[in-house]
């Protein structure tokens, strides 16, 4: 059932998208931030209720919902299953900047290209040259897809093979979404966050995204150039400070032969030897020195598209296989 959940949802999500700013986005945040201020004291135990509460809560619930409806109806639970992964999962959640930023560059305006970047991203992109501009659109947009499709898949069949349903989906998105929110608040707004909540929430996020991010790598490698991508993911994963992402962007560099890595464009106002790596607000360290291949151009945008729904076909194609499996068995 994962591989029809997952195949009607995708379907489902290109045919009729979320529109950009949802009840559903208004909601998490509203959440997220009504845990914090209610549940979050500043001493160290506190950051872990918050965590529990803001992110197992939600997945727990869907959970929950799940397991009432499964054994009275297969369909409904089914029926559960595509909603939720519709909420949490596909590409036309970020798609849409990757393609503005695409088109402005189509059209050779490259002015309008950075203002769209830096309004996705929270980041200076008015000095960026065309070709760090590119950079910047591709690793960001394969790092989205990683996080919007790649990493809900992995927790969704993960934990629906053990009977929680849809549970996975929820618990990675809320997970990755505390991340984004607790590091935004602390850098960008200026508010005063619970240190402890920020590096545990990017903690815990880092481990949940662990296999997942190298699983993605490797299908990378797999639809691309096998023998580069591994090559690459060899000699430059650590070019990045964040391993995850710099595991499955060390690995696409060299699937599509594109030369990605370097300083990342910082936050307004920001000091340029400090970076934004995670796109709304997490600071880290810059990476240094970039992977071999072909400086970026435009063709390698839809290079990295073919990548990407490449690798969601063989990762389909796996699920089918597993699914015909176990009803075989």
């Amino acid at each position: 059932m994962s591989f029809f959940a997952v195949l009607f949802a995708l379907l489902i999500e290109q045919l009729k998208p979320l529109p950009t700013r949802n009840p559903v986005h208004h909601g998490l945040s509203g959440w997220t931030r009504w845990v914090g201020q209610n549940f979050d004291a500043g001493a160290p135990v506190h950051a872990r209720v918050v965590w529990a509460i803001s992110v197992v809560g939600p997945a727990a619930l869907v959970a929950g919902i799940y397991w009432l409806l499964n054994p009275y109806s297969t369909v409904l639970a089914l029926g559960w299953d595509v909603l939720v992964l519709y909420l949490t999962l596909g590409f036309r959640q970020f798609s849409h900047h990757f393609t503005d930023i695409r088109d402005a560059l189509d059209a050779g305006k490259e002015d309008r290209a950075r203002e769209l970047l830096a309004q996705w991203r929270h980041v200076d992109a008015s000095e960026l040259p065309r070709t760090e501009l590119l950079r910047h659109v591709i690793e960001f947009s394969l790092v989205a897809a990683h996080r919007h499709v790649f990493g809900v898949f992995f927790w969704f069949v993960a934990l629906s093979s053990l009977g929680l349903g849809p549970m996975g989906a929820v618990l990675y998105r809320m997970a990755e979404f505390s991340s984004r929110y607790w590091a935004y608040k602390s850098h960008t707004t200026g508010e005063s966050t619970h240190d402890g909540l920020l590096r545990l929430s990017a903690q815990l996020f880092a481990w949940m995204d662990h296999v997942p991010a190298r699983l993605t790598a490797f299908g990378f490698a797999v639809v691309g150039n096998f023998e580069e991508a591994i090559e690459s993911w060899r000699r430059h994963a650590g070019l990045w400070a964040q391993a995850n992402e710099g595991t499955l962007l060390a690995a696409a560099a060299g699937a599509v032969g594109v030369q990605l890595g370097g300083r990342v464009a910082p936050a307004a106002g920001q000091d340029m030897s400090r970076t934004l790596t995670e796109g709304d607000g997490a600071e880290t360290v810059a990476a240094v020195g970039s992977t071999g291949g072909v400086a970026p151009q435009m063709d390698h945008l839809r290079h990295v598209v073919a990548l990407i729904w490449r690798s969601v076909v063989l990762w389909m194609l796996l699920l089918a296989l597993l699914s015909l499996a176990n009803l075989v068995g």
